[in-house]
């Protein structure tokens, strides 16, 4: 059997298996997620085991630190992935609800009711952390999943595909809710993009070459956010011991990460009060800082000249762009220009500043006073994330439960006919 058959035969048995999960209530679906996170707790040492052969193939195979961070697994981790599905479990299940039940002009009664999408696609790199998420969501929402992780990851990954059928069997839903795709072939990711009679929708997690892939080649809808290049605006009225504690922990708190800060944006009223101490704090923890002219000019040589290219750059690393603007008009322009729409800051006292910034700053999440790494499901109280999303249709920054399901009318009638 090849690749194309294999992954048709999976998306086959997803759909059958949306179909029993649609009628479960919202009891047996919590009941599996929380089997799924003692699972995750009590496997806790093995699931390490599995994730340092994985480590230790990444390095011999050279893969960036970065990358190496995100692939790594420590017992913090998989406590806070088995917290994220307890959240889950108590959030409220949006499936079936309706919503805007009104009588019309002809006496029927219309509403929307909240459905599961059906089956989703979920391919993703590096981070094991994305199967369990994916997973507890999708069961969460009603959906089935077919899960495609990356080669460099496929130990720990099995791994968690463990748990999750520990949960599934011991409340009897059938297993292929949940798949693991099980090749690292890049022919199955082809073959997920091609099914659309199956796969109802495709959610991709990784570098820039993968999404662009998926974008390019998908045959169904894409949920998706291409870049995270993410600003931190400090105005010339912003409590700079604030804007100092923002700026340090949205660059360094995790830097291989989409909400991580890219672009640091300051008023010239006060960068020379602000940027030498955080200079210093960023030399300190090793980044390495690219500078405007006026940057330069200012810091000397702890900075380096940027180019135009460092302003659309996704770091994922130590390297910080740093820009000196006129004031606020300036920094929303920079941000519309070089941004990618993900999330950005203000730190500011003036409270009309804040919110004219909320309102023209057009991206999915736009903060005040906060870091951007806030923008993640676990920190909004969505439980986990399946992903980001930079789209405007449908679902927009941190999908979460709701973000999985769609919506369908629904009439009441009592012998209605048309006239």
């Amino acid at each position: 059997m090849n690749i194309q058959e294999q992954i048709s035969q999976m998306g086959e048995r997803a759909r059958r298996a949306a179909r029993v999960l649609s009628r479960e209530d919202t009891s047996v679906k919590n009941r599996a997620l929380l089997a799924m996170a003692d699972a995750l707790e009590r496997n806790t040492d093995s699931l390490m085991v599995e994730n340092s052969r994985d480590l230790e193939a990444g390095r011999k195979q050279g893969l960036a630190e970065a990358m190496l961070e995100r692939l790594t697994l420590t017992p913090e981790r998989i406590a806070q992935m088995a917290e994220g599905v307890r959240q889950i479990v108590a959030l409220p299940d949006p499936v079936g609800t309706i919503t805007g039940l009104a009588y019309q002009p002809s006496g029927i009664q219309l509403g929307k009711m909240r459905v599961p999408i059906g089956v989703i696609g979920m391919i993703y790199e590096s981070r094991p952390n994305v199967t369990i998420d994916a997973a507890a969501l999708c069961l969460k929402s009603g959906n089935a999943v077919i899960l495609r992780g990356g080669s460099e990851a496929q130990n720990s990954n099995r791994a968690l595909a463990d748990c999750v059928r520990e949960g599934l069997k011991q409340v009897g839903l059938p297993e292929d809710v949940v798949q693991m795709v099980a090749t690292t072939d890049r022919e199955a990711v082809s073959a997920m993009l091609t099914l659309p009679q199956y796969i109802d929708v495709i959610i991709p997690r990784g570098g820039k070459g993968l999404i662009e892939r998926v974008i390019s080649e998908a045959r169904m809808p894409v949920i998706k956010h291409l870049d995270g290049v993410c600003h931190v605006y400090i105005d010339d009225k912003a409590d700079l011991d604030k804007a100092r504690r923002i700026a340090i922990n949205a660059k360094t708190q995790r830097y291989g990460v989409c909400n991580a800060m890219e672009t640091l944006l300051v008023h010239q009223a006060v960068a020379d009060k602000i940027l030498p101490t955080l200079a210093a704090d960023f030399a300190e923890k090793g980044v390495e800082l690219r500078g405007c002219e006026q940057t330069c000019a200012l810091l000397g040589k702890s900075v380096i000249p940027a180019t135009e290219d460092d302003w659309y750059a996704e770091y994922l690393g130590p390297v910080l762009a740093i820009r000196i603007l006129a004031d606020m008009d300036a920094a929303i322009d920079h941000i519309e220009r070089y941004g990618s729409h993900h999330t950005d800051t203000i730190v500011t006292e003036d409270l009309g500043r804040a919110r004219r910034f909320l309102r023209e700053v057009d991206s999915a999440s736009v903060m005040v006073n906060a870091s951007t790494r806030f923008a993640d499901g676990f920190e909004y109280g969505l439980g986990a994330e399946i992903g980001i999303s930079t789209d405007k249709i449908h679902a927009r920054g941190p999908v979460g439960l709701e973000g999985l399901t769609t919506e369908k009318f629904v009439v009441f009638g009592d012998g209605h006919i048309r006239q």
